[in-house]
């Protein structure tokens, strides 16, 4: 029966994530279903027949000829070059059936499509009931099934994917493996580093950076896998060797709509991926069994489980642990034995982290004294907790934090942590889950001394009625509302205030920090813009707060003049 034993192992909607890259403008994006990543294009040499593609696809109907050489693939009409193969897909805002005819004109030799296309006598067609699938499975075939050659841990869960991804890439970097990773920040291997433009690429870009990554002689790949991703098909045809469980909280509810829909995507990764990973490789499911939607992971996938957690003493869990400011030490017990791990991370959630990534290097059989040195020495992810140096005994820190969990996580570990007082800037997204806006107010109004709602991309949305939701959540506890002008220099009331511009709400909060005060600014975290309407403009929190602070100096340069 699945789910059961434990072992180590020995080595819907069609709508589409808008995840924020390094992209001009939104208006830029491509007027299909989907973009191309902005990466080096990857002319592949190869070339494979219709036919020999078309092998991996079981439900399908060929209207056409089969024998076609195929020189490349593209979902993008504007990417098409002569002999490629056109794969419609569905997006939020357009669909690429409309572009069939303009991708034939361009070269296209054949199409895969949902629905049967009028007119088409110039190339060959192939009808499929999900385009998406097809594309993921044609594209691992025309790539030479890289993940097949590549170690490879997907990672999902609400929060923590970017660390604990961060934190096996360290481990693995130690234990001499030439590494790649590809996650909510970037997408890095052979030397370069590309912004990423969502957490999970669409299928045929993943496919390809993973053979480039095999080409240049990568052998192991730390992957964060979203719930778009699942529910999306991109990682159909991925050959997973772990697949790791962090948490599961409320989020992406104005794609999902609902929780049930958003936890059966995640849930994929284990009932679905692995399972078929196993039958070619030894694949382990890493699962935080302290959270409850954990246990109900391991009973639906693999029998080669590793369970982890902090409350309760699962096959790895910690023990004589220390949280500080300076970091966090903890003995953690595997079923290979104990380990003793001193890492610059901070908080409980990052113990979490930690015990993720010990897991998976545990399934993977790298050893204790490797798992160490990876784990201390990380010591910063951007974006994710990181502190901001400022000479005035403040604690700044800038956080990724844009659920209510996150940012609950993160309160709660500064507020145990801290001896002054807590400023929090914070905001939530526009055009998307308007659910969690209250949450975050709550959260914000429970553990912080003053909080100060502002923008955090407000894309098409009006930013006050976005502030609106969230201070229905901080109104209910009773938190007193102020004006900014109440709040004179060095001085931190309780209660919260409202600021629309994020950079004056940014300046405000480490004008009026004491000696010993935190200022936390989450939300936006690694991201270098704002979206406002459909621009994107350059903004990056961790700068405007060191220039906060450049400003704070320089007027008491001048007032002891």
């Amino acid at each position: 029966m699945m789910g059961k034993s434990v072992g180590l192992n020995s080595s819907s909607h069609h709508k589409e994530e808008w995840k924020s890259g390094r992209v001009e403008s939104i208006k830029n994006f491509s007027n299909q279903a989907e973009y191309h990543l902005a990466i080096p294009r990857h002319r592949s040499l190869r070339q494979m027949k219709l036919n020999d593609l078309l092998e991996i696809i079981e439900d399908k109907e060929v209207i056409g000829e089969r024998s076609l050489d195929v020189a490349g693939i593209s979902y993008n009409s504007k990417k098409i070059d002569k002999n490629f193969l056109f794969v419609a897909i569905k997006g939020a805002r357009f669909d690429g059936h409309n572009f069939v005819k303009e991708a034939i004109d361009k070269g296209a030799r054949a199409v895969v499509v949902e629905r049967m296309q009028e007119d088409i006598r110039d190339a060959t067609i192939i009808l499929v009931p999900d385009s998406r699938v097809a594309l993921a499975k044609i594209s691992a075939r025309f790539y030479g099934d890289p993940s097949s050659k590549l170690t490879l841990i997907g990672i999902t869960g609400t929060n923590g994917k970017t660390t604990t991804s961060y934190l096996v890439e360290s481990i693995f970097k130690e234990a001499g493996f030439k590494t790649g990773i590809m996650g909510t920040i970037n997408y890095c291997y052979g030397g370069k580093s590309i912004p990423a433009s969502m957490t999970t690429p669409e299928s045929l870009d993943l496919q390809r950076m993973l053979a480039e990554m095999v080409e240049n002689g990568v052998t192991h790949v730390v992957m964060e896998v979203s719930s778009h991703a699942l529910d999306l098909g991109r990682v159909e045809s991925i050959q997973f060797d772990a697949g790791v469980f962090t948490n599961f909280t409320q989020d992406h509810l104005d794609y999902h709509q609902t929780m049930e829909h958003y936890f059966s995507s995640k849930a994929k990764l284990f009932n679905h991926l692995l399972v078929e990973s196993s039958k070619k490789k030894g694949s382990c499911a890493v699962i935080n069994a302290d959270d409850p939607f954990g246990e109900n992971l391991a009973l639906n996938t693999i029998p080669n489980i590793i369970r982890y957690g902090v409350k309760n003493k699962f096959q790895v869990f910690p023990e004589h642990i220390k949280l500080a400011l300076d970091g966090t030490t903890a003995r953690i017990n595997t079923p290979r034995g104990s380990l003793n791990i001193k890492s610059p991370l901070m908080g409980e959630f990052n113990l979490y982290n930690i015990l993720a990534a010990a897991s998976v290097a545990v399934s993977q059989g790298v050893s204790f004294p490797n798992i160490e040195k990876g784990i201390e020495s990380l010591d910063k992810v951007p974006g994710r907790f990181e502190r901001i140096e400022n000479g005035e005994g403040i604690n700044i820190i800038v956080d990724y934090a844009h659920t209510g969990d996150a940012l609950e996580r993160t309160l709660s570990t500064i507020k145990s942590l801290s001896k002054g007082k807590i400023i929090t800037v914070f905001g939530c997204g526009g055009d998307r889950d308007r659910l969690k806006r209250p949450l975050m107010g709550a959260v914000s109004g429970k553990y912080s001394d003053l909080s100060i709602i502002t923008s955090d991309n407000p894309r098409t949305e009006d930013p006050n009625t976005i502030i609106e939701g969230i201070e229905e959540g901080i109104k209910r506890l009773g938190i007193r509302k102020y004006c900014v002008d109440d709040l004179t220099v060095n001085s931190c009331k309780k209660g919260y205030v409202i600021v629309v511009d994020r950079l004056r709400a940014i300046r405000l909060a480490v004008d009026i920090a004491k000696y010993q005060d935190t200022v936390l600014i989450a939300g936006k975290g690694h991201e270098d813009y704002q979206i406002v309407g459909n621009e994107k403009i350059p903004f990056d929190d961790r700068q405007e707060a060191r220039n906060a602070i450049s400003e704070r100096l320089k007027r008491r340069a001048l007032l002891n003049v």
